[in-house]
């Protein structure tokens, strides 16, 4: 897994330079776009280009199922990956919808569903294991299931390489998964699971109440409730194949010169393993709309990130990201096709 450690590819400052001094005579005032003059900026600084564009966009959802379910902590029961996959490949869910719309590049990766899928369009079938195991009990994954996992979403950067994409979201799909999100971000950030364990697919206050004691078992078995955790270690304990996944599609894709845009809580928790396994990815990231799952704004606030969006949102699977998609796209408009105070002939103050 040294590939983990290859920085990521360095940020051009003369471009970044460039398209803020670009900013300055557009015609409006200093700094009136806000947010968008910094996504257009740092994007010209990341494609090493005056003039950005985020129009080639890639997303890949990645669904794994949790052995952590035996504890009672969904309020849906597993089988439920494996069909919402099959929606996946059917266009019925939340992302496709999106997707279409936004003339993405859609797929989904198997990782790891309880039950063996029938091949299904859009679907990667790279199955490693039949769910991870209860974490409770036992590491979730061997280090060459974590392994293999990492390496299917390296594997995601070389398809989209290949496709010339600009911009790469990744989704996550399996249930359990929030509180295997949630006992990682613990682990990382030295905190109880009463700070991050939300209610994910919906749980009641017991369905709580279970996520956290599942969570506070975990990191007492795997000596992960201290400071200075080793972050692959709380991946292999604790993580999923699909979680893994992004980790490695979010290192490669900084590698390989793609923006990546982070959806919510399981995601930027993704993210936040990937940044502190390579450090030098985290220019390349931006994030797309802060969740109301209870931990997000915690494993944000470590990584430093203002996300673009708050909606409420707490579906996953890539949804909150794509939305704020036309955002970025019109920042770069707008930061490219608009008038200099010189071209258009209007006074400067």
């Amino acid at each position: 897994m040294n590939w983990l450690n290859i920085p990521a590819k360095a940020f051009n400052k003369v471009s970044e330079q460039a398209a803020l001094a670009r900013q300055g005579q557009l015609t409006k005032p200093p700094g009136s776009l806000g947010q968008l003059e910094k996504i257009a900026t740092r994007l010209a600084g990341l494609q090493g280009e005056l003039k950005p564009s985020v129009d080639k966009v890639m997303i890949r959802v990645f669904a794994g199922d949790h052995g952590v379910v035996d504890e009672g902590v969904s309020a849906f029961p597993q089988v439920v990956t494996g069909e919402m996959v099959k929606n996946f490949a059917a266009q019925g869910a939340a992302i496709t919808v999106v997707a279409e719309s936004l003339q993405a590049d859609f797929g989904v990766i198997n990782l790891g569903t309880v039950n063996e899928l029938p091949e299904l369009p859009k679907v990667q079938n790279q199955r490693i294991a039949a769910g991870t195991q209860n974490f409770c009990k036992q590491t979730a994954m061997t280090e060459d299931q974590l392994s293999a996992a990492l390496t299917a979403g390296q594997g995601v950067a070389v398809e989209a390489i290949a496709n010339n994409v600009q911009l790469f979201i990744g989704g996550e799909m399996g249930i359990g998964n929030t509180t295997s999100a949630s006992a990682i971000a613990c682990a990382l950030l030295n905190q109880s699971a009463a700070a991050l364990v939300g209610r994910g697919t919906g749980v009641d206050d017991d369905g709580i109440q279970r996520k956290q004691s599942a969570v506070t078992r975990a990191l007492e078995l795997h000596e992960l409730n201290t400071n200075n955790v080793n972050t692959l270690k709380a991946l292999q304990c604790l993580g999923g194949f699909e979680i893994a996944g992004l980790v490695g599609a979010y290192i490669a894709c900084a590698q390989a010169g793609i923006s990546i845009l982070v959806d919510g809580f399981i995601s930027s928790v993704a993210a936040l393993v990937a940044v502190s396994i390579n450090p030098t990815i985290r220019p390349w990231l931006f994030f797309g709309h802060q969740s109301a799952e209870s931990g997000h704004a915690l494993v944000l606030n470590k990584l430093d990130a203002q996300a673009l969006l708050s909606l409420d949102m707490r579906l996953g699977e890539a949804s909150g990201a794509a939305l704020a998609v036309p955002l970025m796209q019109m920042a770069c408009r707008l930061h490219s096709q608009m008038a200099t105070f010189e071209s258009a002939g209007v006074s400067e103050a």
